[in-house]
Protein backbone atom coordinates (compact mmCIF):
# COMPACT_ATOMS: atom_id res chain seq x y z
CA UNK A 1 0.00 0.00 0.00
CA UNK A 2 1.56 3.35 -1.28
CA UNK A 3 2.59 5.13 2.27
CA UNK A 4 0.56 8.15 0.93
CA UNK A 5 -2.64 6.67 2.08
CA UNK A 6 -1.40 5.68 4.77
CA UNK A 7 -0.55 8.81 5.81
CA UNK A 8 -3.76 10.17 4.78
CA UNK A 9 -5.78 7.71 7.53
CA UNK A 10 -3.18 9.04 10.05
CA UNK A 11 -3.52 12.53 9.27
CA UNK A 12 -7.78 11.55 9.86
CA UNK A 13 -7.19 9.37 12.86
CA UNK A 14 -5.45 12.63 14.69
CA UNK A 15 -8.06 15.12 13.30
CA UNK A 16 -10.81 12.73 14.33
CA UNK A 17 -10.23 12.21 17.62
CA UNK A 18 -8.54 15.53 18.73
CA UNK A 19 -11.57 17.15 17.46
CA UNK A 20 -14.75 14.46 18.48
CA UNK A 21 -13.16 13.14 21.51
CA UNK A 22 -10.54 15.92 22.67
CA UNK A 23 -7.56 13.65 23.00
CA UNK A 24 -4.51 13.80 21.48
CA UNK A 25 -3.36 10.63 19.45
CA UNK A 26 0.10 9.29 19.76
CA UNK A 27 1.02 7.20 16.66
CA UNK A 28 2.99 4.31 16.23
CA UNK A 29 5.21 2.89 12.97
CA UNK A 30 2.65 1.45 10.61
CA UNK A 31 3.58 -2.43 9.83
CA UNK A 32 2.33 -4.34 7.72
CA UNK A 33 -0.24 -6.76 9.32
CA UNK A 34 1.16 -10.67 10.61
CA UNK A 35 -0.58 -14.22 11.00
CA UNK A 36 -0.62 -13.37 14.73
CA UNK A 37 -2.11 -9.95 15.62
CA UNK A 38 -3.86 -9.77 18.76
CA UNK A 39 -7.20 -10.18 19.84
CA UNK A 40 -9.88 -7.52 20.29
CA UNK A 41 -12.78 -6.61 22.25
CA UNK A 42 -14.19 -4.09 19.61
CA UNK A 43 -13.78 -3.42 16.02
CA UNK A 44 -15.82 -0.63 13.99
CA UNK A 45 -15.54 -1.80 10.22
CA UNK A 46 -16.20 0.72 7.39
CA UNK A 47 -15.63 -1.05 3.56
CA UNK A 48 -14.47 1.05 0.84
CA UNK A 49 -16.35 0.34 -2.74
CA UNK A 50 -15.32 2.26 -6.53
CA UNK A 51 -11.93 3.25 -7.54
CA UNK A 52 -10.46 1.61 -4.57
CA UNK A 53 -11.54 -1.39 -2.47
CA UNK A 54 -10.70 -1.88 0.79
CA UNK A 55 -11.37 -1.36 4.41
CA UNK A 56 -10.42 0.41 7.25
CA UNK A 57 -11.08 -1.06 10.87
CA UNK A 58 -10.72 0.72 14.71
CA UNK A 59 -9.82 -2.25 17.04
CA UNK A 60 -10.03 -1.74 20.59
CA UNK A 61 -10.46 -3.47 24.45
CA UNK A 62 -13.75 -3.08 26.20
CA UNK A 63 -12.17 -0.56 28.71
CA UNK A 64 -10.54 1.84 25.68
CA UNK A 65 -13.46 1.56 23.57
CA UNK A 66 -15.99 2.60 26.77
CA UNK A 67 -13.57 5.83 27.62
CA UNK A 68 -13.52 6.97 24.28
CA UNK A 69 -17.18 6.78 23.40
CA UNK A 70 -17.76 8.96 26.59
CA UNK A 71 -15.28 11.36 25.71
CA UNK A 72 -16.93 11.45 22.28
CA UNK A 73 -20.63 11.94 22.98
CA UNK A 74 -19.95 13.74 26.08
CA UNK A 75 -21.95 10.87 28.32
CA UNK A 76 -20.48 7.70 30.01
CA UNK A 77 -21.17 4.73 27.58
CA UNK A 78 -20.17 1.65 28.42
CA UNK A 79 -20.27 -1.51 26.58
CA UNK A 80 -23.68 -2.23 27.67
CA UNK A 81 -25.38 1.13 26.40
CA UNK A 82 -27.35 1.02 23.73
CA UNK A 83 -25.18 3.46 21.89
CA UNK A 84 -21.91 1.69 22.61
CA UNK A 85 -21.72 0.36 19.12
CA UNK A 86 -23.23 3.55 17.04
CA UNK A 87 -20.60 5.83 19.24
CA UNK A 88 -17.64 3.91 18.12
CA UNK A 89 -18.70 2.62 14.38
CA UNK A 90 -19.36 6.76 13.50
CA UNK A 91 -15.83 7.68 15.27
CA UNK A 92 -14.74 4.77 12.52
CA UNK A 93 -16.83 6.76 9.66
CA UNK A 94 -15.22 9.64 10.04
CA UNK A 95 -12.00 8.19 9.50
CA UNK A 96 -12.63 7.04 6.80
CA UNK A 97 -14.51 10.39 5.79
CA UNK A 98 -11.71 12.16 6.34
CA UNK A 99 -8.65 10.17 4.54
CA UNK A 100 -11.33 9.58 1.44
CA UNK A 101 -11.05 13.27 1.32
CA UNK A 102 -7.36 13.26 0.72
CA UNK A 103 -7.78 10.76 -2.22
CA UNK A 104 -8.72 13.61 -4.79
CA UNK A 105 -9.19 11.81 -8.26
CA UNK A 106 -10.97 8.83 -6.73
CA UNK A 107 -14.34 8.07 -6.58
CA UNK A 108 -14.92 6.15 -3.66
CA UNK A 109 -18.01 5.40 -1.61
CA UNK A 110 -17.84 4.41 1.92
CA UNK A 111 -20.43 1.93 3.15
CA UNK A 112 -21.90 1.59 6.55
CA UNK A 113 -20.21 1.33 9.65
CA UNK A 114 -20.44 -2.29 11.03
CA UNK A 115 -19.13 -2.65 14.81
CA UNK A 116 -18.16 -5.87 16.47
CA UNK A 117 -18.74 -6.39 20.00
CA UNK A 118 -17.59 -9.53 21.43
CA UNK A 119 -14.74 -10.34 23.36
CA UNK A 120 -11.41 -11.94 22.04
CA UNK A 121 -12.64 -11.84 18.51
CA UNK A 122 -10.34 -11.63 15.19
CA UNK A 123 -11.56 -9.64 11.76
CA UNK A 124 -10.34 -11.94 8.46
CA UNK A 125 -9.94 -9.71 5.86
CA UNK A 126 -9.67 -10.43 2.21
CA UNK A 127 -6.23 -12.23 1.20
CA UNK A 128 -5.93 -10.00 -1.87
CA UNK A 129 -5.41 -7.26 -0.27
CA UNK A 130 -2.37 -6.21 1.75
CA UNK A 131 -3.37 -4.79 5.75
CA UNK A 132 -1.19 -2.06 7.25
CA UNK A 133 -1.70 -1.95 11.26
CA UNK A 134 -1.41 1.38 12.68
CA UNK A 135 -0.88 1.59 16.57
CA UNK A 136 -2.18 4.68 18.26
CA UNK A 137 -2.11 5.33 21.92
CA UNK A 138 -4.06 8.27 24.02
CA UNK A 139 -4.93 9.07 27.39
CA UNK A 140 -8.28 6.54 27.24
CA UNK A 141 -5.17 3.36 26.11
CA UNK A 142 -4.42 1.88 23.21
CA UNK A 143 -5.89 0.82 20.02
CA UNK A 144 -5.19 0.38 16.56
CA UNK A 145 -6.03 0.92 13.43
CA UNK A 146 -6.06 -1.39 10.43
CA UNK A 147 -6.30 -0.44 6.66
CA UNK A 148 -6.41 -2.46 3.34
CA UNK A 149 -7.36 -0.77 -0.01
CA UNK A 150 -6.50 -1.86 -3.62
CA UNK A 151 -6.87 0.67 -6.15
CA UNK A 152 -8.95 -0.75 -8.79
CA UNK A 153 -8.24 2.46 -11.39
CA UNK A 154 -4.69 2.73 -12.85
CA UNK A 155 -2.19 4.23 -10.61
CA UNK A 156 -1.50 7.18 -13.87
CA UNK A 157 -4.82 8.49 -13.20
CA UNK A 158 -5.18 9.07 -9.51
CA UNK A 159 -3.72 11.99 -7.95
CA UNK A 160 -3.38 12.66 -4.61
CA UNK A 161 -4.64 15.67 -2.67
CA UNK A 162 -1.71 18.77 -2.09
CA UNK A 163 -2.18 18.41 1.58
CA UNK A 164 0.01 15.42 2.34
Amino acid sequence: MDVRYINAFIGSICKTFETMCRMPVTVGKPEKKGNNEPKTDVSSIIGFSGDAAGSVILHFSFDTAAKIATSFAGIEITPKHPDFADALGELANMVAGGAKCQFQGLNISVSLPNVIVGSNHNVSASKNSPRVIIPCSTEAGTFHVEIGMVLTQPAEAIRLGAQM
